[in-house]
This record gives C-alpha cells, sequence and structure tokens, in this order.
C-alpha cells in the first residue's frame, strides 16, 4: 500500500475512537439538560458535534474507498476500535479489567497480522 493511502487510513483509524469520544462527551453533558430526550439531543452540544464529526468522517472513508481496497482499508478500523477503550480510560478514567487489556493487545496483534499480510 502507498505510503500516502497507509496514511489515509491511518488517519481513519484516530477518527473513530475521537467520534466516540463525542458521543460518551454527549452522553454525560446529557445529564445536565433538563426535559426530555428531544431536549437532550437538541441542546446537546456535544453530541451535534459528534454528528458532524461521523458525517465528515464518512465523507472520508468513502474517499479512502476510492483509493484503497475494502479488504486493505477496512482493518484499519480494528485499530480505532482498539483505542476507544484506552482512550475511555485515559479521558474518562473508566475501569478497564486486565482480561479486557488483554483483549484489546489481541485485537491490536491481529490488527498488525493483517496489515502485514497485505491482505
Amino acid at each position: 500500500m502507498p505510503l500516502k493511502d497507509m496514511l489515509l487510513c491511518l488517519g481513519f483509524s484516530l477518527a473513530l475512537p475521537a467520534g466516540q469520544m463525542l458521543f460518551k462527551w454527549g452522553a454525560d453533558y446529557s445529564r445536565g439538560i433538563q426535559g426530555n430526550f428531544i431536549a437532550k439531543v437538541i441542546f446537546n452540544y456535544p453530541l451535534m458535534g459528534a454528528f458532524a464529526w461521523y458525517g465528515l468522517t464518512a465523507l472520508f472513508w468513502f474517499y479512502i474507498l476510492t483509493r484503497v481496497p475494502l479488504s486493505l482499508a477496512y482493518p484499519f478500523s480494528i485499530l480505532g476500535a482498539g483505542l476507544v477503550p484506552i482512550l475511555a480510560w485515559v479521558l474518562f478514567r473508566e475501569t478497564i479489567t486486565p482480561q479486557a487489556w488483554l483483549g484489546y493487545v489481541i485485537m491490536l496483534g491481529g490488527f498488525l497480522l493483517i496489515a502485514r499480510s497485505g491482505a
């Protein structure tokens, strides 16, 4: 895979957890909003940011798929998924058990195997 395409895929793998952090921030922010579910959505600025971020991320993914085969690009989502719990641990002080840490290491190891194989 050309370096530019690899960097695009890595950027996508970082964009995914960023969106998840915005959704979590929105969920926490909603506790301070009075009213029903609709009010908690409409007046939730982090949630609106998460929706906008996912829209941009979808366009970014579309661009990547015009350049890179899905079978090569998609494994980068594993990398993004593996980063989500680590960021949740760092930013939101969520607990991660040793068994879960092992699972994330296995996920990231799987990503490296797939990426090196040139699937």
